[in-house]
Parts: C-alpha cells; structure tokens; sequence
C-alpha cells in the first residue's frame, strides 16, 4: 500500500456509520499528531465507592487548526463536563488535554487561569454579559484582564463589533439588545483574546431558529476566517450542517465520528 492509500481513520469511521455497520469509534489522538487539540483517553469521576459516578469515560479526540467540529448529545450525555475539561473549567480524574504543545492537566491553579485568558475563548449558553456595562465595554473588560494597551484593545474591540454586525450597538447594555445580538457581543468576547480555541457551549438554546443558524453561520465564519479550532456542544442536529465534523457522546461515552450530512437531518 504507497502512502496516498492510506486509509484515513475518520474517513473509515464516517463511512462505517452512513453505512449502518454499527458506532463508529472516536478519532484516534495518534493518527493526529499535529492536531491543534488532544484528548486522550479522558474519564471524569464523581463521588467515590459504591456512590462514585462516571460522567466521562475514557474520551479521546482530536481536532486540527481550523476545522469547528460539533460535539452532539441528549442532556447528561457528559456533553458539557467534557469541553469543561478541555478549557480547563474541571481536572479530569485520569487522561490527558494538549492544547498546542501545553499539557493543560500539568498547569498550576495560577497558570491554567492564565492559559484560558490567553489562549481559549468561551462562548456560554446565556451570554453572560457584565450588564453594567455596554456591548463595547464587554470586550475591552476581557482585553483589561490579558493586559492588551488601550490603543490596540479599543481597535480590536472595535474591528470585532463591526464584523459582527454590532457598531450601532456598540454603546449599548446587554438588557438594550435582543438574544442574538448579546450573543454575538459573547462572540466578540470570546475571539477578543485571539485565542487558539473557541469552545462553545449551546449558543442556541436560547434562540429561535432562525437567530440560532445566523449565530452559528457567523461562529463558523470567524473561526474559519481566523484560523481558530473551535468545538461547538449542542443538542440541535439542525445547528450541526454548519460544523466540519460531529462527535457524538452518550452515557459519558464518545461513541461517534460523523460527517454532518451522515447524520441525516
């Protein structure tokens, strides 16, 4: 076999689940060595003895630069302690997360809230606003707590608020704009670091379908645009045409890799 027919392992894992063959097996971190993110073999633990819950067993994954991936669940699949564990919100009970070349699980309490400030942004269910202060205030907040200068954190809030469509919006408080413009100031928010990752965790939930498409159109954009890896959880198969890849996750096991249009819907 020469190199060029290689199989590709998330090529053979779509096609074994648009085939019916049965769950296709999660990516293999190895088969990813130069993937942006790492998660091996990742389990978390609840609680301990005959009360201990596992809400994550043994997840691994990998995702490249630029690709946004969907990570796809009913509630208490272990959706949500996943992506918390890989932007370091939770310490896993055993495995390991690589972002770049930082062993997330190796950083001291100190150094992981630098890290995230530095090189992941979030983007939450409720926007999460500072209602006291305006859309543009928002962002230059997060710019204050990774030591941006003025000159270049007013540029950069201003650059994002017009990509996303806010510029008249700028002055205004979170109670003043409707549900999709707070989460578009959430996006700027989350991008105002330029952080490596964006992880985003059901940005719908709380919005029309409508609203909801445009909210992740425009995520889609500015991660590809910008040449970030972002990873979306969502419940919402309708939400999922818009992400390259899409992990599924049940019972705290990851259990799939599919393309969008394998999903069927």
């Amino acid at each position: 076999m020469t190199a060029s027919e290689t199989p590709d392992p998330v090529a053979q894992a779509t096609d074994s689940a648009a085939e019916g063959t049965g769950p296709a097996p999660a990516v293999d971190a190895a088969a990813h060595p130069d993937a942006l993110l790492q998660v091996r073999d990742v389990t978390k633990v609840y609680g301990s003895g005959h009360t201990a819950v596992t809400a994550l067993a043994e997840a691994t994954l990998a995702v490249e630069k630029g690709e946004f991936v969907a990570l796809l669940g009913p509630s208490g699949s272990g959706k949500t302690t996943l992506i918390s564990i890989i932007g370091g919100l939770l310490a896993p009970t055993s495995g390991s997360v690589t972002i770049g070349d930082t062993d997330v699980a190796s950083l001291s309490r100190k150094q992981l809230t630098r890290f995230r400030a530095e090189r992941v942004g979030f983007v939450f269910q409720s926007a999460n606003l500072v209602p006291f202060l305006t859309a543009r205030e928002n962002l230059l907040y997060v710019a204050g707590l990774v030591g941006m200068t003025k000159s270049d954190s007013r540029a950069r809030a201003d650059q994002l608020l017009d990509e996303l469509g806010l510029t008249d919006r700028a002055r205004n408080l979170p109670e003043q704009l409707s549900g999709g413009e707070r989460q578009r100031v959430a996006i700027g928010r989350a991008l105002m670091n330029d952080p490596d990752l964006v992880l985003v965790d059901e940005p719908t939930a709380a919005l029309d379908t409508a609203l909801g498409r445009q909210v992740v159109q425009l995520l889609r954009r500015e991660i590809k645009d910008r040449g970030k890896t972002g990873i979306m959880v969502t419940h919402d198969l309708r939400m999922v045409e818009y992400t390259d890849r899409v992990f599924e996750i049940l019972d705290g096991h990851l259990t799939h890799v599919e393309s969008p249009s394998a999903l069927g819907h």
